[in-house]
């Protein structure tokens, strides 16, 4: 059985739920996808005994786009290369940014405003003393001074969002409905970490998400 839902309101200056299947430029999806809210809750508690479920994400205000151009780093360090510098091996190559970058065009959004529906279950790392009542009192009372375990954003880590209750107000814009297409719903962390997917529809301003199925490896997140 989950808790009793949560309903809490996600915004801020910008924002980019990037598409996936645009490899390089950024392209944002038009709603804040449900792995990208879960991040949000993950920000204020994140416990391995519990795991998010999204239900329902509101579009509180009209969809406005930003495009504009990052630089970013064409390279990336290797993971195995820099534990074996850790460890005293061979020690990594000098990096400078400016001799591997290249400009990326980024079409974000701004001025994002969503009213967030969700609520938690126990998962098998649970132990005898664990219970949802407590991780519920504990959500709310690090909501209420502030208590984060690092700063909530939205998609991209540069763009930091603010999280408060929220109480029905503003209330969703009930004359947006129309088809969202194919939206990221979250990864099935597992052998493979496997992407799933779903038809995304806004229905007089809110979006339903489809219950979170557990996978034969039993990693839902």
């Amino acid at each position: 059985m989950p808790t009793q839902e949560f309903s809490l309101r996600i915004r801020g200056g910008m924002a980019c739920f990037t598409r996936p299947e645009f490899s390089t430029e950024r392209l944002s999806y038009e709603l804040m996808t449900p792995s990208a809210a879960r991040g949000v809750l993950e920000a204020v508690l994140w416990k391995p005994a519990i795991r998010w479920e999204i239900t329902s994400i509101a579009l509180l205000r009209p969809v406005r786009w930003i495009e504009f151009r990052r630089n970013e780093v064409n390279s990336r360090v290797s993971t195995q290369n820099a534990l074996r510098a850790s460890r005293g091996g061979e020690p990594l190559p000098e990096f400078f940014s400016d001799e591997d970058r290249a400009q990326r065009n980024t079409l974000a959004l701004r001025e994002v405003d969503y009213g967030v529906t969700a609520c938690m279950h126990l998962t098998p790392r649970a132990g005898d003393e664990d219970s949802l009542e407590k991780f519920r009192a504990m959500f709310v009372r690090r909501m209420n001074i502030g208590q984060q375990h690092y700063q909530p954003y939205l998609g991209c880590r540069e763009f930091p969002a603010t999280v408060e209750f929220w109480d029905g107000t503003p209330a969703p814009l009930a004359h947006e409905t129309r088809e969202l297409g194919w939206m990221l719903h979250d990864i099935d962390f597992g052998p493979q970490n496997q992407a799933r997917f779903f038809p995304a529809r806004l229905e007089r301003g809110v979006m339903r998400i489809p219950a979170w199925q557990i996978s034969a490896a039993g990693a839902a997140l």
